[in-house]
């Protein structure tokens, strides 16, 4: 590289998307186990605004160390630009010229560095880029991507949730199993019923009646309109409530099941032990954790037609803010994604 600098998104403070800079920084170099990765794209997930905000509602014991300045983002597609010492041999090895995709470094480190031209990547957070899309569907992959598979389809890792004592396991999905998903347009919901139609699931999903052409487009067998009817009040007997968004509300959702349902908030809510066991019904929750092997299977699903990744919106990496500000305003149909290489 003829270059020893990049531009880079940093934050030197917390608070509104305002506080997005557009800086010159030093080019990383990968260190053992990594490759320096050329980004093309980058996808935006919650925890970017998180970050941004400097966390305020999260517990200090539960708080990842980040100190600043800090260059937020941990989801990227792109081409492996250099190779740190001790990446491994093999036929699986990544050389220089490989486009590759990955969820950096989540959850050791709150954020991956990947709102860049530049970021280092461990090799085994990483998997080969679909070849049937561009980069900036790719980007829009990895972090929702992977917490759809590892709600309902394989956990992967043996690391205990922070949020509960209870060990996450995906339930058995097939042609038996109906799913109900709420949030089911938004970056992990879209994904996600996608990941249980190509089980044989029946699935529910639960949008803005804005949504609904792009969501049946998708396989959704039946379709509620929040904004028209409360799912709750419509919905009995499904096998398996995934709620994207969570919190709070996420109880009401217990009506809908039938008893030895599960209920999977992806942000956890107020529930009560003995009112879950009282009904019979399962409510776990896990944190999501880079894995390459999981993403080069969704990669290969992208790449067979079985899962597509939408796009709400893309926007260049010196207009972050922009980005933050269209994550903030919700509805958002797929990923928002930047673009760094056109």
């Amino acid at each position: 590289m003829a270059t020893t600098t990049m531009k880079a998104i940093r934050l030197h403070e917390f608070g509104a998307p305002e506080v997005l800079r557009y800086d010159d920084v030093p080019i990383p170099a990968p260190g053992p186990g990594e490759v320096l990765v050329r980004v093309h794209a980058v996808g935006l997930n919650p925890p970017d605004w998180y970050a941004r905000e400097g966390m305020p509602d999260v517990p200090p014991e539960l708080k990842p160390p980040f100190d600043l300045p800090l260059i937020p983002g941990t989801d990227v597609s792109g081409v492996v630009a250099a190779l740190g010492p001790d990446i491994g041999a093999g036929p699986d090895r990544f050389s220089v010229g490989d486009e590759v995709i990955g969820l950096l470094r989540f959850p050791t480190a709150l954020q991956g560095s990947a709102y860049a031209e530049y970021v280092t990547a461990p090799v085994a957070d990483l998997a080969r880029k679909p070849a049937t899309v561009d980069h900036a569907h790719a980007a829009g992959l990895p972090m929702s991507g992977l917490t759809a598979w590892q709600y309902l389809i394989e956990l992967g890792h043996d690391h205990p949730s922070p949020f509960q004592e209870a060990r996450h396991r995906p339930i058995a999905l097939d042609s038996e199993t109906t799913v109900l998903v709420n949030g089911a347009a938004g970056g992990v919901g879209h994904l996600a019923l996608q990941l249980a139609k190509w089980q044989g699931a029946r699935v529910i999903a639960v949008a803005s009646g804005t949504h609904e052409a792009f969501l049946r487009e998708l396989g959704a067998d039946e379709f509620i309109d929040y904004t028209k009817q409360r799912a709750e009040d419509v919905v009995r007997d499904v096998d398996l409530v995934l709620d994207t968004v969570g919190g709070p509300g996420s109880r009401r959702f217990l009506r809908t099941l039938k008893r030895g349902g599960s209920l999977f908030p992806v942000y956890f809510g107020d529930f009560d032990d003995a009112e879950n066991a009282e009904l019979g019904i399962t409510v776990t929750l896990t944190q999501v954790r880079s894995s390459g092997a999981q993403l080069a299977e969704l990669a290969r699903l992208v790449d067979a037609g079985a899962v597509r990744v939408a796009l709400d919106s893309t926007f260049p990496l010196a207009d972050a803010r922009a980005a933050h500000e269209r994550a903030a305003r919700g509805h958002i149909q797929g990923k928002v994604v930047l673009t760094v290489v056109s």
